[in-house]
């Protein structure tokens, strides 16, 4: 009995497997948030940074065809720059605001990607439109609650939260568009990057609240791996699937 290999079978035995890397960005997320929890700012200046690299390192040694893929590292790029510019904010101020920038890049990349698959499918919308205004509802109550404590950083806030807004609805959006379990993967990073940053925003302009910080970075790190994660599982839907499903 004779066997054949495809050349790309050959090629990705010579790297190392990619498990190895999401392995890694699990250690590097455990280590980040036992440093947020223990105030240890050595421990957070040493995994934070390496946090998204990980995941783009995961993302190559997966050898995914998927178009788009410049889009998830240009978002994973700016994203490890807005965690690098996070961690010195109480040096300057002015570090929050890049950092928020960089943020924003990232979930502007996000939008381009989820937007930018093709699908004869249309959009989870169509047939659920009021899922639009559960999400405007959201967007809207979070901005009413804070907005008393953004200062001076009303307009660059409001701006982000619309970007934000704006990721959720087209992560939603391609639920009908893609495979399973990729599409529920996509759904759940884009809810979880909103939480995040919902939680950050409440802690820093409206109410300090215990644990903030391992809150944030727990649903942060959740929701870059799923999408990294729905990326490389990621197919066009074959019928079109039920949300429920």
């Amino acid at each position: 009995m004779s066997y054949s290999y495809h050349p790309d079978d050959i090629r990705k035995a010579e790297y190392p497997r990619p498990t190895i890397f999401a392995v890694i960005f699990c250690v590097l997320a455990l280590l980040e948030i036992i440093g947020i929890a223990t105030n240890s700012i050595v421990l957070q200046i040493s995994a934070k940074p390496l946090l998204m690299p990980t995941l783009v390192i995961y993302l190559f040694f997966s050898f995914v065809k998927t178009p788009g893929k410049k889009l998830i590292y240009a978002a994973l790029v700016f994203a490890t720059l807005g965690d690098v510019f996070l961690l010195f904010e109480f040096m300057q101020p002015v570090f929050f605001m890049i950092g928020l920038g960089c943020f924003l890049l990232t979930h502007i990349f996000y939008i381009i990607f989820f937007f930018s698959i093709k699908s004869p499918h249309p959009s989870f919308y169509r047939k659920e439109p009021w899922w639009l205004l559960l999400i405007y509802a959201y967007s809207f109550g979070l901005l009413i609650l804070i907005y008393p404590g953004l200062g001076k950083l009303e307009i660059p806030v409001v701006v982000y939260a619309i970007v934000l807004t704006a990721m959720m609805m087209a992560g939603i959006h391609v639920l009908t568009k893609v495979n399973r379990p990729a599409n529920k993967l996509y759904v759940w990073g884009a809810a979880l990057f909103v939480l995040s940053d919902s939680l950050l925003a409440i802690n820093k302009f409206y109410h300090k609240f215990p644990l903030a910080g391992v809150a944030i970075m727990i649903t942060y790190c959740a929701a870059q791996f799923l999408i990294v994660q729905a990326f490389i599982l990621h197919k066009p839907a074959v019928k079109k699937p039920e949300w429920f499903e």
